[in-house]
């Protein structure tokens, strides 16, 4: 039997804390180390081998807030679960910026805080892992390879994401990936299922910007018999994902107060369905995507905090293929060939200028957008290489391609023009999020006016 995890449990009242030391005790797994004073868990925390720490907010002396940022300031990775005497959401998301791993309303349930210990505990291992990764990682690594084969890539920050995507697909946990448009997050999803113990169960993915907000709720949670003249039981994409996964894509589009409730469904394992009162339990895992940043103060309003800082625990981050452009030949190809086969045309390659254009590109669009390019000029080919004369005209222009001979392309601009054009285009992108595009161009945002005026 290995040695119990020593805990540190913080509290002020003394009946809470021999609770816990007993209840802990009892498990035989853990070493309660109990504090009533605050002032004294900074010696605490040097002199003992703490695994994880129990910490009630409202104490005299030191904070909590304050010893979670002691905590981080320090460095060291100890998980804490906050237990607090009220539901105060304002203060859980604020512990939780500074590292808190959960909190829980005191008195907690026996078995929830167990539970809530374990998976703490889990996901500083998991952590520990992903720190020790070492820094040259190949495929042949993977234990689950054949999850990733979907990917077409050398670059080696890819090939780190699915080692980090692998090791917390071992876990049971809601994860967070985040990436642009077209970068295969869906894809990524996939694979972490297939890597997972959860393999055998469904794979649902759901779009939630299609879903219409009125729907939200028993879409996701189901609806009871009787509802809106059913005549049954419908279930929604959380019980159809029972013993699986359900991967919810565009997280961001979800209504605040089924936000609310998917929060307890990562929390409690329950729900209900519309219009019924009784709580259900439910075995699903939960992985959610975004193209936004969430965690901005934009999102501060229609984004519930308690939920983004519960699902940002464990996320992951695909990279745009403007990151790793060494890709792009890979990828064609591989479109290319796939296209070639489905359509039984002899394209064999590309010729130079194609392949360079290619290359050159920024692709919005990302990986998605690439397919698509190549998908479309294999189509308008004729012989048995693609060239910039295969490019439909709408594409051409959207990548700037040369339309006539050598040289045709170029034309002479005002610089102000240029200038105008590409800080447009750029807060576009962003959807006009004047920080990021600001960020990028390497401006401050109150320049972004002037520069995307029109020259007097």
């Amino acid at each position: 039997m290995s040695e119990p995890r020593r805990i540190l449990i913080v509290d002020d009242d003394a009946a809470v804390t021999n609770y816990l030391r007993i209840f802990l005790m009892q498990t035989e797994l853990f070493e309660p180390v109990v504090e009533n004073d605050s002032r004294n868990v900074p010696r605490l925390l040097e002199k003992n081998d703490i695994a994880l720490v129990l910490l009630d907010m409202d104490l005299p002396g030191l904070s909590g807030l304050d010893i979670l940022r002691l905590i981080r300031d320090s460095g060291r990775s100890i998980p804490v679960i906050i237990l607090t005497g009220v539901s105060d959401v304002d203060l859980a998301v604020k512990a939780m910026k500074l590292g808190a791993f959960d909190y829980l309303t005191k008195p907690a349930d026996d078995d929830k805080l167990l539970e809530t210990i374990d998976r703490a505990l889990e996901h500083e291992a998991l952590s520990r892992s992903l720190h020790e990764l070492p820094d040259k990682l190949s495929r042949d690594g993977l234990a689950h390879a054949a999850a990733f084969e979907g990917f077409v890539t050398a670059d080696p920050g890819m090939i780190r994401l699915f080692h980090l995507a692998e090791l917390m697909a071992a876990g049971d946990y809601s994860l967070f990936i985040m990436g642009e448009r077209g970068t295969g997050k869906e894809s990524l999803a996939k694979a972490i299922h297939r890597s997972s113990p959860r393999h055998d169960g469904p794979f649902v993915a759901v779009d939630a910007a299609a879903i219409d907000k009125e729907r939200q709720s028993a879409e996701l949670f189901g609806q009871v018999r009787g509802f809106q003249g059913l005549q049954e039981d419908r279930p929604g994409f959380l019980e159809k994902a029972a013993g699986g996964t359900l991967f919810l894509n565009s997280i961001e589009c979800l209504s605040l107060p089924v936000q609310v409730r998917l929060k307890r469904v990562i929390q409690n394992e329950e729900y209900y369905r519309e219009s019924s009162a009784e709580v259900r339990r439910i075995d699903v895992r939960l992985i959610v995507s975004s193209i936004l940043d969430l965690a901005s103060d934009e999102y501060r309003d229609t984004f519930s905090r308690d939920l983004l800082y519960h699902l940002m625990v464990n996320s992951l981050h695909i990279p745009p293929l403007r990151e790793h452009p060494g890709d792009i030949p890979l990828l064609a190809g591989h479109f290319l060939r796939l296209e070639a086969e489905r359509t039984g045309r002899m394209v064999e390659g590309f010729t130079d200028e194609f392949m360079a254009l290619l290359v050159s590109y920024s692709y919005p669009g990302n990986v998605g957008e690439l397919e698509a390019i190549v998908s479309a000029s294999v189509v308008n080919t004729e012989g048995r290489l693609v060239g910039l004369d295969s490019l439909p005209p709408f594409i051409r222009d959207q990548m700037g391609a040369p339309s006539g001979p050598p040289g045709a392309a170029f034309k002479p601009r005002r610089l102000s023009d240029v200038i105008r054009d590409h800080v447009r285009g750029t807060l576009d992108y962003f959807g006009n999020d004047r920080i990021r595009a600001a960020r990028e161009l390497g401006v401050a945002p109150e320049d972004l006016d002037r520069l995307a005026s029109p020259p007097e």
